[in-house]
């Protein structure tokens, strides 16, 4: 289990913290002193719109073939919904989030960066990005961080996690629009029971999805994510 613990910032000496941002150690959940709640905060699909970003980019490469509206589109696994439209179509779509600037080029979704700088400035709430990379390495990391210092400052660059398996990390909250990121098998995390409630953000993908209680949804960034932020701080 990776326990996240102290923030540091690389600030040129003599150099005051950014307002609204605080960079001493913070009590680990569940120890004594000032508890801080520990939010993990997906990327892809949760702060950028990676579903759109990806649909403009293959309509534009390859505008005489096939493709799936956002409105149609089902499963977290996007290639293979467009390997279901002709087996050609799934490496196709691959070429596109492995190609050079398709994550720096994703816009964010509506509300994101505002939502996630007012998270941050909360008293006794430490934020981080948990996105996993794709395995294709070539473009991916380096163009998360650069996307991250883009729409948030170099300052929020501490607080990116880069992971293949989220439930390896330790937190109070995981907001991702992945609904099955459980640990029940090998496949789906290492950790069997992690140690975050994952709260599943709405995306074209997951709308049908059905929860089951107490499983708990932000619809969007306009939703109500403070309600779900003091439900979990010890009262």
């Amino acid at each position: 289990m990776i326990r996240l613990g102290v923030r540091c910032a690389r600030r040129s000496r003599g150099t005051a913290a950014p307002a609204g941002r605080r960079w001493e150690s913070r009590s680990p959940a569940g120890q004594g002193g000032s508890r801080a709640l520990r939010v993990l905060v997906d990327m892809d699909g949760v702060l950028a719109d990676f579903e759109g970003g990806f649909l403009r980019k293959f309509r534009a490469r390859f505008p005489d073939l096939p493709f799936i509206a956002l409105e149609d589109r089902r499963g977290f696994w996007l290639s293979e919904q467009y390997r279901s439209l002709g087996p050609e179509l799934s490496e196709k779509a691959i070429s596109i989030w492995e190609s050079k600037n398709f994550f720096l080029d994703l816009e964010p979704l509506p509300g994101a960066v505002e939502a996630l700088k007012q998270m941050a400035s909360l008293e006794n709430t430490d934020v981080f990005i948990c996105t996993s990379p794709i395995k294709m390495y070539k473009y991916c990391p380096y163009e998360k961080y650069a996307w991250v210092e883009k729409h948030f400052g170099s300052d929020f660059l501490e607080q990116i996690v880069l992971t293949r398996d989220k439930t390896v990390v330790s937190a109070d909250l995981l907001i991702d629009d992945r609904p099955d990121i459980t640990g029940k098998c090998p496949a789906a995390g290492a950790e069997p029971n992690p140690d975050w409630e994952h709260i599943l953000f709405t995306a074209c993908h997951n709308q049908h999805v059905r929860l089951q209680p107490p499983s708990r949804r932000l619809h969007s960034w306009t939703d109500d994510w403070k309600a779900i932020l003091d439900s979990k701080r010890p009262r």
